[in-house]
């Protein structure tokens, strides 16, 4: 590391080095760490050796799936990387940056850098409104973007190549037709996840990059590197943010253990709550949205998820105290031909 490198990333990197070197360290890939959880951090439903080991060979079954980790009461029960990277190695999580980008909502919140999930962007972050735009565009929440409900027109999916080669990411996604009332329906759209990350550099007052880094990264031991910015410099809000397999289990526990980390506050309980209530329904899948994840049954219980191109996952169920991430293929979609619902299944078949 550079001698120069700044304090904060310094005490970041030594935090992160210290968490590998204890409850979460693992070995190196190509082996594995598989072990009972202990029944009394098992909440009845977590996973037992055979669960794991039967875990382990339907992973590995999957030619696409390239790391799996599972935390059980917060200890490492599994670790493997099957395929591809190490499993310390940070790899491109793709849409599983909504869910990091909601976190830093929650964070901005926490920290009073904004008052509240229901505030408007004209109240925010007037000069993130392109001039002549739909008075709909200034009355947008902050809850319509981190829920997708903006109601604007998509610029995911056969909209993303043209909005991403637009001459401003932020002007082009408020700039187009409302398809439905905001407040309303899920329209799946990185552009309401840009926006949001947009307010909230400029209400903080720095780049998306730092939040990530002082207001996750310094807490959990994640070193963020910088990922893709817009034409204006802004760093992409929602998409091609980079965690390893293992820094996106330590994202799920945070969330499992309400927002807290090594007796540090980092969302507030209420937030990671909120996070988890239905609020709409995704059109494709019917599974339920809250701020920045997916809501769905495995099994007997409650579940959330964040989800990625390819399937990028991480997968919460706090009622077995059980987190699974997973890293897989980046190059092929996973929802159509029903990879995503094997990677459901594979973590429903672990919590059952």
């Amino acid at each position: 590391m550079p001698m120069n490198a700044p304090d904060g990333r310094t005490a970041r990197l030594a935090r992160r080095r210290t968490l590998l070197a204890g409850a979460l360290a693992v070995p190196l890939a190509g082996s594995r760490m598989l072990r009972a959880a202990p029944a009394q951090e098992r909440g009845g439903g977590g996973p037992d050796s055979v669960a794991l080991g039967r875990f382990g060979e339907a992973a590995a079954s999957l030619e696409r799936l390239r790391a799996a980790v599972v935390l059980q009461g917060g200890e490492v029960v599994f670790a493997e990387a099957f395929r591809g990277p190490a499993l310390e190695r940070a790899v491109n999580v793709k849409s599983v940056s909504k869910s990091l980008v909601a976190a830093l909502l929650g964070c901005a919140l926490e920290r009073g850098v904004l008052d509240s999930v229901r505030a408007t962007l004209g109240e925010t972050a007037p000069s993130l409104v392109p001039p002549g735009a739909d008075p709909r565009v200034a009355a947008l929440t902050l809850e319509d973007l981190v829920t997708m409900r903006a109601g604007l027109e998509r610029t995911s999916g056969s909209g993303y190549g043209a909005w991403v080669t637009s001459e401003d990411w932020v002007r082009d996604a408020l700039s187009r037709a409302f398809v439905a009332e905001p407040g309303t329906r899920m329209l799946y759209s990185t552009g309401n996840f840009h926006v949001l990350g947009a307010v909230l550099a400029l209400t903080a007052g720095r780049d998306l990059h730092a939040l990530a880094d002082d207001w996750l990264g310094e807490p959990l031991g994640i070193d963020f590197a910088p990922w893709t910015r817009d034409p204006q410099g802004r760093y992409l809000g929602g998409n091609e943010m980079a965690l390893s397999p293992l820094e996106m289990a330590r994202i799920g526990e945070l969330y499992r253990l309400g927002g807290s980390w090594q007796g540090e506050r980092v969302l507030a309980a209420d937030w990671v709550a909120r996070s988890f209530e239905p609020r709409v329904r995704s059109p494709w899948s019917g599974d339920g949205y809250g701020y920045g994840w997916f809501l769905r049954r495995l099994g007997r219980h409650g579940a959330a998820y964040a989800r990625g191109y390819g399937g990028q996952f991480i997968h919460v169920v706090p009622a077995t105290g059980t987190v699974v991430a997973i890293t897989s293929d980046i190059s092929r979609a996973a929802r159509g031909d029903g990879y995503t619902d094997r990677l459901h299944r594979l973590v429903e078949q672990l919590v059952a």
